[in-house]
């Protein structure tokens, strides 16, 4: 195994016999929106970022899926063809998969995807110097929930489900030609809770200008709402908890919540060579520092 066992990192890789990395990983979650076909976009753009956080391109993909029979094939089968046309998108081959019968549908595909050793990037391996780079918006936790509470329609945040339907393929291309070497993408535990993951038992530590994190459109309206998931606040306290964000005084309530919003198929966020040029599509965030050695590595977040 060359990664996947010693640190968090999105996907396991292994030696293939031709001297390439094959990179292993799936995942499927529950509906967020009430449109079959996008639904299935979102869930196979989310597993197959996986492949894409490590520097790879997928090579097949499986659906997995649970279904609630009661509900018609018509919605099962839309579900399905959302996915596999992101499949297409991404180049892999679609290679059926497996469903069972739930009280709750859940869909997500298991990609293998193949990259060159010379390419290949995990959570750790950031170093003192590097640009941070981030490649999505963020805020879906906290417009998703309000469409729950009511306080928006679907169509209203067509641009969120826009962009987490889109493929990450394009800032993997662009890492792979700038070198990058850490990366990860982010989802369920929010900016922070996934940059944590990239330097939590290292020498360095990240720091953040939180006004220069994108946001989806909407989705400052509603942090000053309060209207974050149950998810997101965990994360939040869980980072908190664990003395992992040193949180500037300048920084405001509503940002410091966004910086902690539960993601789905967010963006990736890259540990960038400051001498490489950054394309205009992606965002510089931040930078890796030298961790205090009392204090070891944190993210410190300011306005």
């Amino acid at each position: 195994m060359v990664a996947g066992d010693a640190v968090p990192d999105d996907a396991v890789v292994v030696r293939s016999p031709s001297g390439e990395y094959m990179i292993q990983t799936l995942d499927f979650f529950t509906p967020l929106c009430d449109d079959p076909y996008l639904f299935g976009q979102i869930a196979a753009a989310n597993s197959l970022s996986d492949v894409y956080a490590m520097g790879g391109t997928p090579y097949t993909a499986m659906n997995i899926c649970c279904f609630p029979m009661t509900a018609g094939l018509e919605i099962l089968s839309q579900i399905l063809a959302g996915g596999a046309e992101r499949v297409r998108a991404s180049g892999a081959m679609a290679c059926g998969g497996h469903t069972v019968e739930d009280a709750e549908p859940k869909f997500g595909l298991a990609v293998t995807g193949f990259v060159e050793p010379e390419h290949l990037t995990t959570k750790d391996g950031a170093k003192p110097g590097q640009l941070l780079v981030l490649s999505k918006p963020i805020g879906t936790g906290v417009l998703t929930t309000a469409v729950k509470r009511g306080l928006l329609t679907e169509g209203e945040i067509s641009h969120a489900f826009d962009g987490m339907k889109t493929l990450n393929a394009a800032a993997a291309e662009a890492m792979r030609k700038a070198g990058v070497r850490a990366a990860t993408d982010i989802t369920g535990y929010g900016f922070l809770g996934h940059a944590w993951e990239m330097i939590r038992g290292t020498s360095v530590g990240f720091e953040i200008e939180a006004s220069k994190i994108p946001l989806y459109e909407a989705a400052m309206e509603y942090a000053l709402q309060d209207v974050f998931p149950g998810g997101s606040r965990a994360n939040r306290a869980w980072l908190e908890g664990l003395g992992a964000v040193n949180w500037l005084d300048e920084v405001r309530e509503e940002h410091r919540g966004l910086l902690t919003d539960a993601q789905t198929s967010g963006g990736l966020l890259m540990c960038w060579p400051s001498d490489r040029e950054v394309p205009d599509q992606l965002s510089v965030v931040g930078c890796v520092v030298e961790a205090d050695p009392e204090s070891g590595p944190r993210i410190t977040v300011g306005p």
